[in-house]
């Protein structure tokens, strides 16, 4: 199968899907768990974003250090398999890769670099996020609730981006035909751009999270047509990537 594959596209999602947790969450879990929780009971009422936009506001407001965000970062779990698995594949010189992701700029380059991987996307396509002059993170939509342009998406993306029109954009930016793309993610807002696949491509869905349950509720309905492959601990992606 390898040798009939010239170019191809990895694209992650990045929480629980590239790392080992959830970095909206955890950096509050380790520096303000009452923020955490508060988080938690809102979610329902405020759009995602937002709320962690809000959250990072408040954690300054009482005090909160830039430091104490980027060390929580650099300590959230990543498996050293993950690193192995895209660095063996980058290596190879056939393989480019994408993020997409409704994390943020700061909190996914911030990790990147911890683990040595800054130069590993093509694009990193997520939320902006930048350090004002104070230690404030501000966060904010890729799209925002005011922008002329609002996504498409019947799918059922966050109002802040559509994965699978982000994934069309990317390709149609690049100009390049890849004979595989392969999509590693878990959540049900995977699902969208997961349905623009070709039965050539694969999703390596992880398991027990959104992400399965959208595809054994909707995939046959909504004509899924590449192949599934699923996994549990970050040395299964290693081991796939590795056959490749």
């Amino acid at each position: 199968m390898a040798s009939l594959v010239g170019r191809q596209l990895i694209v992650f999602d990045f929480d629980w899907s590239m790392a080992d947790q959830d970095t909206d969450r955890w950096i509050f879990e380790v520096n303000a768990p009452d923020l955490r929780r508060k988080m938690k009971n809102l979610k329902d009422e405020v759009q995602w974003t937002d709320l962690v936009a809000q959250s990072l506001r408040e954690f300054h407001a009482r005090g909160g250090k830039r430091e104490q965000i980027e060390e929580a970062l650099r300590t959230m779990p990543f498996h050293p398999a993950m690193v192995r698995a895209v660095q063996n594949l980058k290596a190879g010189g056939k393989t480019s890769f994408l993020c997409l992701s409704n994390a943020n700029s700061i909190f996914i380059s911030t990790i990147l670099k911890s683990k040595g991987l800054s130069d590993l996307f093509e694009e990193i396509v997520t939320n902006p996020a930048e350090w004002d002059p104070n230690g404030l993170l501000k966060v904010r939509r890729r799209i925002a609730p005011d922008a002329p342009y609002q996504h498409q998406c019947k799918v059922g993306c966050s109002p802040n981006m559509c994965k699978g029109e982000e994934l069309d954009a990317f390709l149609e930016r690049h100009g390049v035909h890849f004979d595989r793309i392969i999509y590693v993610g878990d959540g049900s807002n995977d699902f969208c751009p997961i349905l623009r696949l070709r039965s050539q491509d694969m999703i390596l869905c992880r398991k027990f999270r959104g992400l399965e349950r959208r595809i054994a509720k909707e995939g046959e309905k909504e004509g899924l047509k590449c192949q599934v492959r699923y996994w549990a601990g970050a040395w299964e992606v290693e081991e796939i990537f590795g056959s490749l």
